[in-house]
């Protein structure tokens, strides 16, 4: 499954993008986005986008997520490369980040 930039709001990683989606009152959330933006932060070329679930229903529906905290890894050209539920560990979170930014330059 690919998403674009116009689906997510914002503009894909040049090496990957890191998709949350979130709830309001989900504690699970908060961690996950503490470890997703650590992972960003020291991993060149990646974007986060944190997207509401009750905001997008259609992209969440579409995607299949029922639960929160759900993280999606995309590629650089926007594929999901994995996929995981509850909050992941950063060395986990690190290694689906190498993944998707070798699957991306090996197709570009």
């Amino acid at each position: 499954m690919r998403l674009t930039p116009d689906e997510l709001g914002v503009p894909l990683g040049e090496r990957a993008t890191v998709v949350q989606f979130s709830s309001t009152f989900c504690a699970p959330c908060r961690t996950t986005r503490h470890v997703v933006d650590r992972a960003v932060a020291t991993t060149h070329g990646v974007a986060h986008v944190d997207l509401d679930v009750a905001d997008h229903t259609a992209l969440g529906e579409r995607l299949g997520i029922d639960v929160t905290p759900t993280v999606l890894v995309l590629d650089a050209a926007g594929e999901v490369t994995r996929r995981a539920s509850g909050v992941p560990t950063l060395a986990q979170l690190r290694s689906a980040l190498e993944v998707a930014a070798s699957v991306g330059s090996a197709s570009a």
